[in-house]
């Protein structure tokens, strides 16, 4: 690709605004379209307006309730044992590769089970916590179409151990997956991060999640169609954005759930206006993603309701299903940076409706520590840090200049150092560590010049970057990175996501390989040494790519399951 700065940002511009690929891409962040409300012809609007508009409503769910209540009275009546469990494949039916196995016995012992993998290294190790006389199993990353091999051991207060095996047949896998082929030409699992029961989920732009093993096997799937959210929360459940329905008009429900598929809570976001307005309401107000606080409070990345989305923040409680905070970011950049933009938002729901998306929020990281969070902008290629109570900006990294920034904000202005490259139209910020002044934060660099970003390198790779930042000397500088190697066949103009895993690899998501056709995840070690590559051939009737990949623990260590409660 040629290098020449002007013409590649025209092209970029031009190919961003107008592409059908990105409309694709568009699809799973659609908006608050409102044509006619009056609150999308004023730029900036209250808060209270804003929790107005988001309209979240706590929704009761009575068939899971029913479901829980069914396995609470099992575990009450006793009447399963040791030698005769009670077993239940899908128990929430939602995750049908999950089980649930309740038992009684008279003494308190701690119970731990292995799903035997096919091949080494992909056998599912969990125990749970605690001695117990009522035993509630959650059992999680089965095969599909396998009668599966289970082995369970009971372990009493004396360290005295029962062993048995028990056998859970599974339902083949749906055509829905079975329609993207899964192709792993590297799997040296003795160096991959795969911990006693983590599994790669494959999360996808909008429809159902899935998750792999090593070799590549799916071992769990969630049959509600989700968008873009799948955070794992302190206490080991998950928060996911669904629909209900495949067949439903909306994504617009915020759900706590876990691995079983058992929902804890649910929220809906689905402000329909009324009068002369009615009807004019898009799909998703929430969008990309979500950052649990200390609190237990979620911070969402939302649209207000204005002409201008996705440039807003909100807390929501979720024990008390209230909006409590809203950041507009219109209130804290300059005015032309909204007002000068042209970048409309270009899904199929807000397409002419003249809504504009400025500055694209798709990644929010709290930081418990000091309270800041971290944020990445795709439409302004700006990454920055902000304390969250008072919403001083702490710091930002662009590569606008800073002859176009007032000249109160040039004192957040990051230098980098030599080598160190602009990020563009990045994803996944969030922080590493924090030592002292220095902080590293890992990002997903697509390496498009949406407005600002590298013009000169924009198009010709993506790239997994840690950054060093020294807050004191307002430096930054490039210290890890890997993609530029693979070169232009794993350009991403759209999503992708890097995850620092525990044994020190990095789990890299090119998402939107090949505009699309592709999604290729790859773990890495320190040295850029392939240990997995995944590819997935996205279906073009489909049009949904893997959004994020990331690599969890599918028995979390704070998760207890328990019906009764």
């Amino acid at each position: 690709m040629k290098s020449n700065g002007i013409l590649l940002a025209l092209a970029m511009s031009s190919f961003m605004l107008t592409t059908p690929v990105v409309m694709l891409h568009e699809q799973s962040k659609t908006v608050l379209a409102q044509k006619k409300n009056g609150n999308a012809k004023k730029t900036k609007l209250s808060d209270s307006q804003i929790i107005k508009n988001l309209g979240v409503k706590k929704v009761a769910n009575p068939s899971n309730d029913a479901l829980t209540t069914k396995y609470a009275n099992i575990v009450k009546d006793q009447q399963y044992t040791w030698e005769n469990p009670y077993i239940k494949v899908n128990p929430y039916e939602n995750a049908p590769l999950t089980a649930l196995m309740i038992f009684h016995t008279d003494q308190p012992t701690k119970i731990s089970y292995r799903v035997i993998g096919k091949t080494a290294n992909t056998t599912i190790k969990n125990e749970v916590k605690g001695y117990q006389t009522n035993h509630q199993v959650p059992i999680v990353g089965l095969y599909a179409g396998y009668d599966n091999s289970v082995e369970v051991t009971m372990t009493d207060q004396f360290d005295n151990k029962q062993t048995k095996t028990v056998k859970i047949k599974t339902a083949n896998l749906p055509k829905w997956i079975k329609s993207f082929p899964i192709n792993v030409t590297v799997k040296d699992k003795t160096k991959m991060s795969l911990g006693s029961n983590e599994l790669t989920v494959l999360n996808r732009t909008t429809k159902q999640t899935f998750a792999v093993d090593g070799d590549g096997e799916v071992r769990w799937y969630y049959l509600r169609w989700n968008e873009h959210i799948f955070e794992q929360l302190n206490n080991g459940h998950i928060l996911l954005f669904n629909k209900i329905k495949s067949g439903d008009e909306k994504y617009n429900m915020l759900v706590e759930t876990d691995y079983l598929g058992r929902v804890y809570r649910q929220f809906s976001f689905d402000k329909t206006l009324g009068g002369s307005y009615a009807g004019t309401a898009g799909l998703s107000l929430v969008h990309h993603d979500v950052a649990e606080m200390p609190n237990g409070n979620w911070l969402l990345t939302v649209d207000d309701g204005s002409k201008y989305v996705e440039d807003t923040i909100a807390e929501l409680n979720p024990n008390t299903g209230k909006i409590v905070k809203v950041i507009d970011f219109k209130k804290i950049f300059p005015e032309s940076m909204y007002k000068k933009s042209k970048i409309k938002a270009n899904d199929n729901t807000s397409s002419g409706l003249g809504l504009m998306d400025w500055l694209h929020i798709n990644t929010i990281d709290y930081d418990a520590k000091t309270g800041n969070i971290l944020l990445s902008a795709r439409n302004q290629d700006i990454i920055w840090s902000m304390n969250y109570q008072t919403k001083k900006i702490n710091w930002i990294f662009t590569s606008k200049p800073a002859k176009e920034w007032p000249s109160s904000f040039h004192k957040y202005l990051l230098k980098p150092s030599k080598g160190t490259k602009y990020p563009g139209g990045q994803h996944g910020i969030y922080l590493l560590k924090e030592t002292g002044s220095k902080l590293d934060i890992l990002l997903y660099d697509n390496n498009i010049a949406v407005t600002n970003g590298d013009k000169k390198q924009s198009g010709k790779f993506s790239a997994a970057t840690e950054y060093q930042i020294d807050t004191k000397k307002k430096t930054i500088k490039q210290v890890w990175s890997y993609g530029k190697n693979l070169g232009k066949q794993n350009f991403t103009e759209v999503i992708g996501y890097a995850q620092r895993l525990n044994n020190g690899n990095t789990l890299i998501n090119f998402g939107f390989k090949n505009t699309g056709k592709e999604s290729n995840i790859i773990e890495v070690d320190a040295y850029g040494n392939q240990v997995f590559n995944l590819t997935i051939t996205n279906s073009p009737k489909d049009m949904t790519y893997v959004y994020r990949a990331y690599r969890m623990q599918f028995y979390p260590d704070n998760y207890v399951f328990d019906a009764t409660k």
